[in-house]
């Protein structure tokens, strides 16, 4: 059995493309940031606490844990708190180009690996207005970096430069893949 230590129902649907039965099993830890880890280092490092601590449930089970992070000026960007925060978020995207790297860790029995994806994202210049109609949408609100590329989000965006699937926060096929080396 395949279990993903995650409660994101966009990371649910997208492991659908990998494999139609999984079980979900999020994991309680908890997300500050470690300051002997490198930021851009840290969604992978989350992603194996996630899967270390939902694999003790599931011992002979494959576990996958993941964490995604937006970075831009050598800061890691998570999920607003407020639409003031969306707001300042959004305004810092505006016009600018920032990775969004998601983290991945496999753990079955003793067998663990990890990895990152990196996607770049350039957002167009916003408004003001363009930024309050955004968050009016609510969609902001559980997204690292206050944004979702796969829903009104999309409109923000000038280009990306990698895995789409990626900034949605699970990237596919590169998971895919990984799940078959450890098999």
């Amino acid at each position: 059995m395949i279990v993903l230590a995650s409660n994101s129902p966009r990371r649910k649907e997208l492991m659908r493309f990998i494999c139609s039965s999984f079980e979900i099993e999020p994991a309680e830890i908890d997300e500050g940031i470690e300051e002997n880890i490198a930021l851009d280092q840290m969604p992978e490092y989350l992603a194996m606490r996630k899967a270390e601590a939902v694999q003790k449930n599931h011992p002979d089970d494959i576990v996958i844990g993941c964490d995604t992070g937006v970075f831009i000026n050598n800061m890691m960007i998570g999920k607003p708190s407020s639409d003031r925060s969306a707001f300042e978020i959004l305004k810092m995207l505006s016009g600018k180009i920032h990775r969004v790297i998601t983290g991945c860790a496999v753990c079955k029995g003793d067998k663990k690996l990890s990895f990152s994806q990196v996607t770049e994202v350039e957002f167009f210049p916003l408004s003001d207005e363009e930024i309050n109609e955004y968050i009016a949408t609510g969609e902001p609100g559980d997204k690292a970096g206050a944004y979702g590329i796969q829903g009104r989000g999309a409109l923000l965006i000038k280009q990306i430069k990698g895995d789409y699937y990626n900034v949605v926060g699970l990237p596919v096929a590169l998971l895919s893949r990984k799940l078959k080396e450890l098999a």
